[in-house]
Order: C-alpha cells, then structure tokens, then sequence
C-alpha cells in the first residue's frame, strides 16, 4: 500500500471498494497508478461500456458463472471420492462453456465501444470457435447427458443395498402416492429434506456410485480420460478477464452509492505537461461515505489553478474542511492516474508521478526525536522524493513550534516546492504563506458571515485575512470575551 493512502484516506476508499472480493486480489490494481495518459484513456473507454446497464449486467452475469466454475474445481480438488471430485470437475466445464457463449452473444448483442471490451469479443469470437474450446465443451456436455440418462435399482434388505440394472420397473413412488392419497386431508406440513447442492458424499452413496460406475464402464471410463485430458481447460486469458473487470464492477457499484445520494462523477481530461488544473463540485470520498451513513449533508468543494499557479495555500478557522479539501485534492489526482471517474462534474487534472504527504504524527518514542525534528526529517525525506511533476501535499506543518520560527521554516518549504514548479496543497494556520509569490494561490476555509464560530465548509478562493482563525484560536484556548468573562467572573 502507498504511503499517502492513510493520510488521504484512501485506504478506506480501497478497502470500501474491494469488500466481498477478496477471491480477486483487486487491492494491486489500486496500489499501481497509471504513468501512461493513453493507458487511462484506454481504462476510462472501457469503465463507460461498464456504466452502460445492460452490459453491466451480463459482465456481472459471466463473472458470477466463473465464480460457479471455481466452486466446482475447489469440490474437484477437495472432494474424498474419484467419481465425485469428476462430477464436480464436468460440471466445471460444461459452466465455464456456457460463460464464454453467453458472453459471447452478449457482446454481440451490445456491441461495446471500448478498445478492450471489442477486442476481447474478437478474440472470444477466434476462441469459441476453436477445437481448443469446443472439445472439452462438447465433450463434456455429451457426458453429462449420458450420465443424466443412466437408470439403476437400488434393492434395500436391513443394512444390505443391492445396485442393479435397470429393468423396466415401474415408479413405486407414484403407487404409494396414489394408495395413500385418500388419507389426505388439506394442507398439511412437508417433511421432506432439500439436500444442499453442494454437500458431500457420504461413505454409503459413494459404494453406490462406484457399483453403478461398474454397471455402465463405458460411459464412466469416458469420464475418466476426460478428466484426465483436459485438467487445464481455462483459458488464461479469459480467466485474466474475469479478474480484471471485476475492477471495473467493484467501481461502478461502489459509486453507485454516491449517486443515489445526488452525487456526480466524471471522467477528467489528464494531461502530463499540462499543471491547469480545476474541478468542479467534487467532494472527500472516504468523509462523503461517512456522512451519506449518517443521513447528513455532503458539501462539494472545487479550484482552479492556472498559468503558473501550483501551490493552494489553505487557512482559516479549525474544523472548517480545509483537510479534507487537501485530501480531496489528492484523491482527485489518484483516481485520474487509475484512469477511474473522479467526484466531481467538471474535471481538468494533472497525471503527477507520485504523490508525496505530510501529515500531523504523534510523536514515537521509538525515534527518539522531538516533534518539530520529526517534522524537519520527514519534510526533508520528502522533498528529496519529490520531481516537477510530484504532488505535495502538506498538512499543519510545524504546528508545535513558536509562529516565527514556523512562519520561516514554512516559506523555505514553499520556496523549494515553488522552484520545483511542482503542485502542492498547503493547509496551514500562517496565511503569510498566502502571498508567498506569484506561484501560490489563496483558498480560505468559509464562516458563516455574523455567526463566525460556525462553518460552512466550503473552500473560497478569495485572499486570507486571519480573522475567522484568530476567533478560532481564541475560542481554543479560552480566551474569546465570553469565555474570559465567565471565567473571572466565578
């Protein structure tokens, strides 16, 4: 996992959007963003096929008939019983055929758009027709159906079962339903035991099935050489496949949440020359999915930095939203690299190649170092990481430390990043940082006019002017009037 994820949240994100999938290792598609603009471009095509209804469906419908074919070749591997583990193992095949047709047909059906999605139907269309598919497919459907046409008797005397041919005998069943049939008087309670679909052989229907396996050697022979011939049915590219688009279909239903709440995506313009960057109506997706929980109103943010702006600098008043503007940004970013939609209705983003954090820590005893020397160490250890084309982002840096030396120490941060030309989002409590230089850009964290103590938690571009913090501060520390008065009042 990134270092960044935890700071930006986005290990919530991740865990959120892989949960219940645990069969398809997704999480290393979310810790490998894309360097390549043409790859996101080529991921973006195919999650629009994914967001068209009807093809998501049936892409969910093949997943779950390859989700089929690996429950049967577990119970294959796992079973006790030769006869039972081949059963399991045909059916594997006769599912994993009627996958690959059934998709097949529906990509015919709904012709995707994307690169991907088309030639995957091309290369199944090649596939389906192939002696490599239709052997073990035609062959294992032929079994199941001779199999399914064997009839045996079964002669029980106390604790001795006779196997036997079949002879013609006629349903006793149906003789005793019909006899007793009189007796019946309404509804009344069915006792009868619906066995598991997928429950075990015990040891007496195992014995069974061995002597009806002697009763008919041929077709049971048949399944033995077909087992062994065709152990290595699955395509690697399809079962790839089956992998892969879950990545797609575990975004798609974890977004779907968001816009049942009134929330929009988009597909941002990534540019890697371009540093323009902006987004519009866009929100944190780990604190969204907390307040949609809670039934509570999720407040949209955006900016804009253009021509040679790359550093936001964000002040104002505590808990106003500016941290989770900062990991907005960032999750914007990421999510542009996955070549994923990002929150937002309007999107113009740049494809950074890492995105470096520095947030708040508790001190560890273990360093053995102060908090303001674990600040130096970590924000050196970050700017040696750093490229013109990083992403920093930096959160309440030197907070510990006395304003002056946390004003200084701060500017030569920002003046290094500003002659890196790299972007950056810098929330801090020094709006001197504000009007650095022509590279930085001014976003306060918004009050609501005449009650200052409350926050609206948008994010304005507008100049900093210290007022709504210092009332904040104040108010920290107990020393707004009101405070002051009740406290020398008693």
């Amino acid at each position: 996992m990134p270092e960044f994820f935890r700071d930006l949240n986005l290990d919530q994100v991740v865990d959120a959007i892989t949960a219940g999938r645990d069969e398809y290792n997704l999480k290393p598609f979310f810790y490998h963003p894309l360097s390549d603009r043409a790859l996101i471009e080529y991921r973006q095509a195919v999650m629009r096929d994914v967001e068209n209804d009807a093809l998501f469906q049936c892409l969910k419908a093949f997943g779950e008939r390859m989700r089929s074919v690996r429950v049967h070749l577990t119970a294959a591997k796992e079973r006790h019983y030769q006869h039972e583990r081949e059963a399991w193992f045909l059916e594997a095949v006769v599912t994993y055929g009627e996958a690959v047709e059934t998709l097949l047909a529906d990509l015919a059906q709904h012709r995707p758009q994307s690169r991907g999605l088309r030639e995957l139907h091309a290369y199944l269309a090649e596939y389906a027709g192939s002696d490599r598919f239709r052997e073990p497919v035609e062959q294992a459907r032929r079994l199941k159906t001779d199999l399914a046409a064997i009839r045996y008797g079964l002669l029980i005397r106390g604790d001795r079962v006779t196997v036997m041919p079949y002879d013609g005998w006629a349903d006793y069943s149906a003789v005793v339903e019909e006899t007793f049939a009189k007796f019946k008087q309404g509804a009344v309670n069915d006792y009868r035991t619906k066995f598991p679909a997928y429950s075990n052989l015990d040891h007496i229907a195992a014995q069974i099935l061995d002597r009806v396996a002697l009763l008919n050697p041929d077709v049971f022979r048949r399944l033995d050489e077909f087992c062994a011939n065709h152990e290595g049915f699955l395509d690697p590219r399809i079962a790839t496949f089956d992998r892969e688009i879950q990545f797609y279909i575990a975004w798609r239903e974890y977004a779907a949440r968001f816009r049942h709440a009134g929330l929009t995506f988009c597909y941002p313009r990534v540019s890697d020359t371009l540093k323009a960057v902006r987004c519009r109506d866009s929100f944190d997706l780990a604190l969204a999915a907390t307040l949609i929980g809670e039934r509570a109103t999720v407040v949209c943010n955006g900016f804009a930095l253009t021509g040679s702006e790359r550093i936001a600098v964000v002040t104002g008043p505590n808990q106003g939203g500016k941290t989770t503007f900062a990991r907005m940004f960032g999750q914007l970013h990421f999510l542009a690299s996955l070549g994923l939609p990002v929150p937002g209705t309007d999107a113009q983003l740049f494809l950074c190649d890492r995105i470096l954090t520095h947030f708040e820590r508790e001190e560890a005893i273990e360093n053995h170092r102060g908090k303001l020397e674990d600040d130096l160490v970590r924000v050196r250890e970050m700017l040696a990481a750093a490229t013109p084309n990083s992403l920093l982002i930096i959160n309440e840096i030197f907070s510990s430390t006395a304003l002056q030396d946390a004003v200084l120490l701060s500017r030569k941060i920002l003046e290094r990043i500003a002659a890196l030309d790299a972007l950056c989002v810098c929330v801090t409590f020094l709006d001197e940082l504000a009007s650095l230089n022509e590279k930085t850009v001014s976003f306060v964290a918004g009050v609501v006019p005449d009650q200052p103590t409350m926050r609206t938690y948008k994010i304005e571009r507008r100049p900093a002017d210290g007022l709504a913090y210092a009332h904040a501060l104040a108010e920290k520390h107990g020393l707004t009037y009101e405070q002051l008065r009740r406290r020398l009042g008693s």
